[in-house]
């Protein structure tokens, strides 16, 4: 089973809720190379007069604020599946991360409350694609695929272990071994 496939369950769901993976890529305009291909674009059609330097700098600051508008959401998705995680541990943030960090996995944090747990994170990413259905940001056909399955992919998650220094944040079987974000996209 990949790592991947629980990133694609919450991250996919939370993503499909604020905005597009094409929108989202190119709104990192000024990071590195993304979206340098869009300034040259954008930079061209000014040269040749077919835009205006303060049309382009009006389309720059929607990227900009969609990405910030997106970056919240993910911000406030994660917090979310951590207070699953530490409300049903009946832990705090820090002592979860640092516990994670020390190379514990969830399932031993978790203890005799391991199944507790995987039952709340299977409710929790349920309840996140059931969302994005009711939105329209997903098809049925896609949240059944993505349910698929479901539980199996939560517990690979709890139970895995990717070693100290990784932290909560950047646990491979929850937020998909890339960081924040940077998981598949559907």
């Amino acid at each position: 089973m990949k790592k991947s496939k629980l990133m694609a369950a919450s991250v996919i769901a939370g993503a499909a809720l604020t905005l597009g993976s094409v929108t989202g890529a190119v709104a990192h305009d000024r990071k590195g190379d993304r979206g340098a291909g869009l300034t040259k674009i954008l930079g061209g059609l000014v040269a040749k007069g077919t835009l205006t330097q303060a049309q382009v700098d009006a389309v720059t600051k929607a990227m900009e604020d969609l990405r910030a508008a997106g970056k919240a959401a993910h911000d406030a998705m994660r917090a979310a599946h951590i207070k699953v995680i530490t409300d049903t541990l009946g832990i705090t943030e820090a002592d979860l991360t640092a516990r994670m960090k020390a190379g514990e996995t969830l399932a031993t944090i978790a203890g005799a409350k391991k199944d507790a747990l995987i039952a709340a994170l299977v409710a929790f990413h349920t309840k996140q694609i059931d969302g994005a259905v009711t939105a329209g940001k997903m098809t049925a056909d896609q949240a059944t695929k993505l349910k698929a399955n479901l539980k199996d992919r939560v517990t690979a998650g709890v139970e895995r272990l990717e070693g100290p220094g990784k932290g909560f944040g950047h646990h491979k079987g929850m937020m998909g071994g890339k960081g924040h974000g940077h998981g598949p996209r559907a």
